[in-house]
């Protein structure tokens, strides 16, 4: 086993059944990702890049292919442990940030932390580091309706990191985002790198998929390396 690859994935494929229709949401998909490596993947609508994401993220298993996660062959383990798996070592932030509201930002960001049994006190020690880390440690106790756009997804991205997570997937992140708060998901995106973060991000956006070590497209469900 090669002790730098994170993720594996031969021959991914995912169908549906409507009804007498199989809808064969992703066809083909092959990838290798390595430990701190940044992954961008693009494509129409409709062609299969949130259904990779979810079969990454172990939301999901493949109706045929393998998957390896950590050197493990996930598709084969029960149901608990791979929710072990998504707890411990995966995080996924979305184009809506799916904050709570009634809660302020650091008791956001420390809501798995509630799932994982972290007492109170450590709880808010590790969501305000976390905000801290990607520059929001003036905005700690702010709702978020008193958060701008770019900073509700980085509070999202900081509930993501809390876990100190081997993995970040992110599902068109910057979709709801301006110009502006684009350019500070990606400046949080080139930390997170620089610490060593493996992150794979769909993406519509051909300049944010550019900055990527990597560029894949998926079409008609298949997943190719870009050009």
């Amino acid at each position: 086993m090669d002790n730098d690859v994170l993720v594996r994935a031969e021959g991914l494929a995912k169908s549906y059944r409507r009804r007498t229709v199989e809808v064969h949401a992703l066809r083909e998909a092959s990838l290798t990702v390595r430990c701190g490596e940044f992954v961008a993947v693009t494509g129409p609508s409709g062609s299969g890049k949130s259904t990779l994401m979810h079969l990454l993220a172990c939301l999901e298993r493949p109706t045929s292919g393998a998957y390896s996660f950590r050197g493990q062959d996930v598709q084969a383990l029960p149901d608990g442990r791979l929710a072990v798996i998504r707890n411990r070592f995966i995080a996924l932030v979305f184009q809506a940030y799916n904050l709570l509201p009634g809660l302020r930002a650091w008791q956001n960001v420390a809501l798995p932390l509630v799932y994982a049994g972290v007492s109170t006190r450590e709880r808010k020690r590790r969501a305000t580091e976390a905000l801290q880390k990607i520059g929001l440690a003036h905005r700690v106790d702010h709702y978020p309706f008193e958060l701008s756009g770019g900073e509700e997804q980085r509070v999202a991205i900081a509930r993501a990191l809390v876990t100190n997570p081997a993995l970040l997937l992110a599902d068109e992140p910057t979709g709801n985002l301006d110009t502006t708060a684009q350019e500070e998901f990606m400046g949080t995106v080139a930390a997170l790198r620089q610490a060593g973060t493996t992150i794979i991000m769909v993406t519509h956006n051909p300049d944010l998929a550019a900055r990527a070590d990597r560029q894949l497209c998926i079409l008609d469900g298949v997943l190719r390396e870009a050009g």
